[in-house]
């Protein structure tokens, strides 16, 4: 467990050249930067360039790190807007939405009902519109609190809520439709 505090000490160390503090910063959040970029870009290939993107990005960008909010809260404020662009870019080149890259595991694994409920649920997310998907992916795949979540998308916790709410709706909708189909 990091001790409370040392993230937001490291990254103001960081901010001011220390190089060694970077790299612990980077040691351990890459993971979570990945986790969260392949989330929102269903690609791994594009969440590896967007992480290396914002890992390489983060050294400039410390210096606006207050430690106001938690680092992690900054950190993945900053990865979803990168992942915003990358989306908007590949928007404009007329790719499809993105999703999960569980399903290419779950394919090679031979789990055929598994890889088609995956499926389902990838298109299903992809979608909802942008701030109901950002919401889900915060909080059902990366485990933030509402409270978390809020902080990192600068909405109350009673809009996180409300948004998981409407995603559930949404996704009973498209069940609904697809049994009728």
């Amino acid at each position: 467990m990091v001790q409370d505090g040392a993230d937001e000490r490291l990254a103001l160390s960081a901010a001011n050249g220390d190089r060694e503090a970077f790299g612990e910063l980077l040691e351990r959040h890459y993971g979570r930067v990945f986790a969260v970029a392949l989330r929102l870009l269903g690609d791994r290939a594009e969440a590896e360039d967007l992480a290396q993107d914002v890992c390489v990005g983060l050294a400039g960008k410390l210096r606006s790190f207050r430690a106001e909010a938690r680092f992690t809260t900054w950190l993945y404020r900053v990865v979803l807007n990168a992942g915003r662009d990358a989306l908007r870019r590949r928007a404009s080149r007329g790719a499809a939405h993105q999703g999960f890259a569980e399903i290419d595991a779950l394919r090679r694994a031979g789990d055929a009902a598994r890889a088609a409920e995956a499926g389902w649920l990838r298109r299903a997310l992809a979608g909802l519109k942008d701030d109901l998907r950002e919401t889900a992916i915060l909080v059902l795949d990366q485990e933030l609190t509402h409270a978390q979540a809020g902080a990192v998308l600068g909405i109350s916790e009673n809009t996180v809520s409300w948004r998981l709410h409407e995603v559930r709706k949404a996704l009973k909708a498209r069940a609904g439709e697809d049994m009728v189909k």
